[in-house]
This record gives C-alpha cells, structure tokens and sequence, in this order.
C-alpha cells in the first residue's frame, strides 16, 4: 500500500488517503496541535470521541521537556501520551526562531537558549532527526530556517538554500522503520524562489511536502493568492501540508488550492479567550447579551458542548476564572475544524466541493454575532 493514495479531485481540492502504522488518514485533515504532548484542556478520550485522526508534537517543547530520551525510554510518544492514532512533529526549527534568544546561526544549525532556563543548546538538521526519531512519531518534518518577516528577496533565497542543504542532511539521518519524512518548501511570496526550492526538495525525494513561512506576516488575500497559484504545480502523488494556518476561511482556501493537511493552535487559543467558532462567525461568550442566554453556543453544532450547555453558563464559568470554560470552547471548537474538513471531504467526493466552500463562505463571513 501506499503512503497515500489520490481518490477524487475536485477542482483543484483534493479528497485522498494517507496509510500510517497507527491508523489511515483521510484527507483534507486538520490536526490539533499537542504542543507538550498535550491539546490543551482536552483529554484524548475527548480527541477520539470527535474523531481526531493525527495530532501534531511540538519537538523543540518535547526535547527541552520532558526530554526526547525519557519519551523513548517510556516507550514513545504514543505509549508515553497514550494516544494510539497516527502522530506528525514538526522540526522544532520555527519554535528555535521564534521563542529563543538566537545566539548564533550557522551552516551547521542554531545555537539558542532555553526559553525555560536560558540554558544553550545547538540544535542541527541531524539533532532534530535523532529528537524525533526518539519520539516514534508517523511524519517528521525536515529542520528548515525560519527568517524573520519582513525580508528581502536576497534574504529570503539564503534562507531558502540554507534550508535545502539541511533537508539533504536530514535525508542521511536512518529514521524508524514506520516513519516517514516531510521537505519544507521555503522561499516566502516569490513564487520562482519557491519553485526553485520544491525542484530541490524533489530531486532529494520526500515522502510529502509542506509550505512553510505562510501566515507569518503577509497580507491574508496575499497567501491566498499564492496558494492558489503555486499548490497546484506541487507533487500530485504526495501529501501537501500547509504548515501554521489559520483561520477557518485559511483552511478552506487552502483546501481549494489542493493543500490536504493543515495546523493551527487558533482553536483553542481562542477558546482561552472565550471565543466560539460557529457556523454563522466567531461568537465572544464574554459578552452581556449572553447573560441569560439558554441557547447552545452554536445551534447548527452537534457537539457534546452544544448538546448539553447553554451559552449563559459558559459565560458564567468564563467570567469567573473557571478552568472548565476553556475545556469547553476548546472541546467545540476543534470539533467545528474537524466537522469542516470533513464536510469539504465528502463534498470533494461528491464532485460538489465549490457549493459547499460558497454555503460555508456566506454563512461564516455574515459575522452574524457582531
């Protein structure tokens, strides 16, 4: 069998199937994201009851804490999280980038410090392999330098070439027997440096491919409008990851475009706001007109939180500081990004996915809650 498998193309929007040893994943999917192997505020009984099907690691939070050894030695990520579903980690190198103190970056990797307790550490294309390879996950990602925005277009191509080279030095790096290996393509809006990356990364050969550097300071219309133009022209046998986005409309976009995997931590960041994603827009629970409220979050949602509580209750528990607010909106408003994807695959099947993107457009953008 294949690592995955093409079942029908709509458009440009791609239905299909990615073989795991812990589970088949169908496409497009959108992974929660365990930063500490750990969705915050879910248990994974709650992820499995909503049919999550891939979650995502965070290996630079992994390898500071608890330490990529002890996961091994516990028996891997899955066993150590008791999460028996497949597992994506990314390669630390955007966490290195954005939360450390760099102190130096070099051909060989990133010197940084801990941004827990300042200690240094270098981590290097083979490092991040040997981390992830330790934590057994499904899919792991190539390290690849993450510049900061906004940048030159000379900046951006020795970005891009430095991160070419340690994609082929992460190729040398034997992974477990099960796992497989994702190239990121770089090279921010310019379609040609990109395309001169994605050429690279082939010529290497990657089970999948991922974009990264979107959503990191573009104009939204902007990535839009590269996704558009540049998907299309990615390997069509292989997964397309677009890595970091976003927002509900992002994910659609990009499932229009024909990218099949997504991450974000906007779910349930926002719900640590207390804010809903509904059919008809994010809704504040925060605010006065939910008071007395004993309607559902979202009356078109089938989820257990909307099945059970009302929205003046939720609003009492989020005023008061109650951590079960936050369980609660996180619970729904993974379930809403699953539910999505999984409409937009089965409308894909259906030969009928522009209908559904306008349906779910219209509603959505009405901001029926403002």
């Amino acid at each position: 069998m294949e690592f995955f498998q093409l079942q029908n193309q709509d458009g440009e929007a791609r239905a299909g199937r990615i073989y795991t040893e812990h589970g088949v994943i169908e496409t497009p999917i959108f992974m929660p994201v365990g930063t500490r192997a750990s969705v915050k505020t879910l248990w994974q009984e709650d992820l499995e009851r909503m049919n999550a099907q891939i979650i995502l690691g965070n290996t630079y939070h992994l390898y500071l804490k608890p330490g990529h050894e002890l996961v091994e030695k516990m028996g891997g990520l899955h066993k150590f999280m008791s999460w028996p579903r497949p597992i994506l980690t990314d390669s630390g190198g955007y966490q290195v980038f954005s939360l450390s103190d760099i102190n130096k970056l070099t051909e060989e990797g990133v010197t940084f410090q801990s941004h827990i307790d300042g200690s240094k550490h270098l981590i290097t294309p083979e490092k991040s392999m040997e981390v992830q390879r330790s934590l057994g996950s499904d899919i792991v990602m190539a390290f690849d330098e993450c510049p900061k925005l906004p940048a030159t277009k000379d900046t951006l191509k020795k970005s891009m070439e430095l991160t070419h080279r340690w994609a082929g030095r992460c190729k040398t790096v034997e992974l477990k027997s099960h796992q497989k290996l994702f190239g990121i393509i770089q090279g921010g809006l310019h379609e040609d440096l990109r395309e001169e990356s994605m050429k690279g990364l082939i010529d290497l050969g990657f089970d999948g491919y991922a974009l990264g550097g979107l959503s990191v300071g573009e104009k939204n219309e902007e990535m839009v409008e590269f996704c558009r133009s540049f998907v299309p022209k990615m390997p069509k046998q292989k997964p397309r990851y677009l890595m970091g986005v976003g927002k509900p409309m992002d994910i659609l976009n990009g499932i229009r475009s024909g990218l099949d995997m997504f991450d974000c931590v906007l779910p349930t960041r926002n719900a640590r706001n207390g804010q809903f994603l509904t059919a008809q827009g994010p809704l504040n629970i925060k605010k006065a007109r939910f008071l007395t409220d004993e309607l559902p979050p979202d009356p078109e949602c089938s989820c257990q939180v909307c099945s059970r509580y009302s929205r003046s209750y939720i609003r009492h528990l989020f005023n008061v500081g109650e951590y079960l607010a936050g369980s609660l909106i996180s619970y729904h408003n993974v379930h809403f990004y699953l539910r999505m994807v999984e409409q937009a695959r089965e409308a894909i099947l259906r030969g009928k996915f522009d209908d559904y993107y306008r349906s779910f457009y219209n509603k959505y953008s009405s901001n029926f809650w403002e």
